[in-house]
């Protein structure tokens, strides 16, 4: 089956970077629409970056400009750089393919946890 397994989480202060991670198996990443969502403590699941086949890519306001999805295919792995960190960034950060047209995922990593302090 189709497995995502994210990493790169941490905790940093305000204003710094981190770069996650996400290896995919199961299927051809360049053949799948996939994204990052996150879930804040006590917040609903909020999608902030996707890409698709094609490598069009769209983000949530929260995050344009600060944040930028990337994918390598022939690593089948998908990145998310995110720059000048807020504490609101602080959530639990997953790797999600296979879009669907209700706008959610089929499959999903097991999450990575950022933590931003100020």
């Amino acid at each position: 089956g189709v497995q995502l397994v994210e990493s790169g989480g941490g905790s940093v202060e305000t204003g710094g970077s981190l770069r996650l991670s996400c290896a995919a198996s199961g299927y051809t990443s360049s053949n799948f629409c996939m994204g990052w969502v996150r879930q804040a403590p006590g917040k609903e699941h909020e999608g902030i970056a996707t890409i698709n086949s094609a490598g069009w890519v769209s983000y949530a306001d929260s995050v344009e400009g600060r944040f930028t999805i990337s994918k390598d295919s022939a690593k089948n792995s998908l990145y998310l750089q995110m720059n000048n960190l807020k504490a609101e960034d602080t959530a639990m950060y997953y790797c999600a393919a296979g879009c669907t047209a209700a706008g959610g995922y089929k499959f999903w990593g097991q999450g990575t946890q950022v933590t931003v302090s100020s």
